[in-house]
């Protein structure tokens, strides 16, 4: 049996801003149970809702210092099983109590620097002993160094590995040296180029990187990104560098959540089989429930998605006008930046029975959407992964795309000549192929709507489930532990 832990700052289902989430609460439910002890530990926030928190078990409490900041800080140990899975919470009410988990980036750094070194105090109390600690993002980068300085000599770690996961290399936590040195209560030793000093500030992402034995990201297309300048943000040269430690495995999604023919929230169930009726009985369902012309034969496009530039809304704003044409339907589900808000809020009040706009997050509006959609549109600018055009595939809303990360991995190009293929991408970040691309999904639609039909089949009945994904990830920990 090999123990395996999995640390992160979200978590389905007690707590999501994003797909992070959904990978943290789901993937560990999918190994083998008589091969790995998977484990999960997370931030007991005040925000996650009661109906679990109400239920969570006190395990334990003790003090640990913060570096030079303080001396004795409580650390307490929350425990609750959910769905065979062992969760553990990290519970600290002055880091924790916030009603939203992240807030500015200065008080985040500090909740987080406090959150991995509570983990690495918290395993010999609960006497659970890591094969490997799955870290997950900048928040649980500070974990391997932890492990690698102050508790190099512990027995307790004395066998462990260590596998961080890149969700989105954007984000890495930076702050300066002083403060972070200051509540981490790192050796100086620690803040230089090769390891945690970043343009002469300190970066707890790269501290994961340099600390792990082993590197992963979301996808394979991903993977190499990353590696060069134009997406690496600053930190290609240590992910080439680490190249023969690095690969991409693609995310899942969980089949039982995302199920057109046991979904409870559509108007009319469907299979691969009977979609033609199904989405058509959703997508006048649909129509009626946001105020849409209701007419089956429109081109519905859905956008589900945080509203920001880094999911391609800029050429979508660049070609909306074309795109939001007589024979076409557009719904907006998500937040985000004001600018976007603000945009498709415009849009539909110009373009009333024609384009809804829904500046709010619903995950059941979200089952409808897709259940109704013809076509779901996801031009990001860059992808790690993506769930949205795994989730439109299993419901038959076929994936418009750029060729980029995830998007690129997962969505094969229609090709008419060979009949192959479930869906439509371009390549280049330009709001003229944005549009050509999506005209040419219309013609396919309108034109050819057999070949549209047989495309909808094939993408339902592609299989992107997590089986795949936690089969590469069992291999990858044999690997480490062998």
């Amino acid at each position: 049996m090999k123990n395996i832990l999995f640390v992160a700052s979200e978590c389905v289902p007690f707590i999501k801003t994003g797909g992070l989430a959904d990978v943290v609460g789901t993937l560990p439910k999918k190994f083998n149970k008589d091969e790995y002890d998977c484990r999960v530990i997370i931030p007991n926030y005040r925000c996650i809702p009661d109906k679990f928190r109400n239920n969570f078990r006190y395990i334990h409490h003790f003090y640990m210092d913060m570096g030079e900041r303080f001396s004795s800080v409580h650390v307490g140990i929350m425990y609750y099983e959910y769905e065979g899975i062992k969760f553990y919470f990290v519970d600290n009410l002055f880091y924790f109590g916030g009603d939203k988990p992240y807030a500015d980036t200065r008080y985040d750094i500090e909740k987080f620097i406090y959150f991995s070194k509570a983990v690495m105090a918290i395993l010999p109390v609960i006497d659970f002993r890591p094969d490997v600690i799955h870290c997950h993002d900048w928040q649980a980068g500070l974990v391997p160094v932890y492990m690698h300085t102050l508790y190099r000599n512990h027995p307790f770690y004395q066998n462990t590995k260590c596998v961080f996961t890149i969700h989105n290399l954007r984000f890495q936590g930076i702050w300066d040296i002083p403060t972070i040195r200051s509540l981490s209560g790192l050796p100086g030793w620690v803040f230089t180029p090769d390891k945690l000093e970043f343009h002469k500030d300190a970066n707890m992402l790269k501290g994961g990187l340099v600390y792990s034995d082993y590197i992963t990201t979301v996808s394979d297309t991903y993977a190499g990104e990353i590696q060069t300048d134009y997406y690496g943000e600053g930190l290609d040269g240590l992910l080439r560098a680490r190249n023969q430690s690095l690969r991409g495995i693609v995310n899942g999604i969980d089949y039982t959540d995302y199920d057109p023919e046991k979904d409870e929230n559509l108007a009319k169930k469907y299979s691969a089989r009977s979609f033609k009726k199904g989405k058509e009985a959703n997508k006048l369902a649909l129509q009626k429930e946001l105020g849409l012309e209701e007419n089956p034969d429109r081109f519905m496009i859905s956008i589900i998605s945080r509203l920001t530039d880094q999911k391609g809304l800029d050429l979508v704003r660049y070609a909306l006008d074309r795109i939001t044409d007589e024979f076409t339907q557009l719904v907006v589900l998500g937040t985000g930046d004001p600018q976007y808000e603000n945009l498709f809020r415009d849009c539909a009040w110009h373009n009333n029975g024609k384009v809804s706009a829904n500046i709010f997050f619903d995950e059941a509006l979200a089952h409808r959407i897709y259940a109704a959609s013809d076509a779901v549109l996801v031009p990001s600018k860059f992808e790690p992964c993506g769930l949205t055009q795994l989730i439109g595939l299993r419901y038959g809303a076929v994936p418009i795309v750029r060729e980029t990360g995830g998007l690129k991995d997962t969505v094969q190009p229609f090709n008419e000549y060979d009949g192959t293929g479930i869906g439509f991408s371009f390549a280049n970040y330009n709001g003229d192929e944005l549009l050509n691309i999506i005209n040419y999904a219309k013609h396919i639609f309108f034109d050819t709507r057999k070949e549209w039909d047989q495309m909808v089949s094939r993408g339902m009945k592609t299989d992107y489930s997590w089986i795949n994904s936690a089969k590469k990830y069992e291999q990858l920990y044999d690997s480490l532990c062998g």
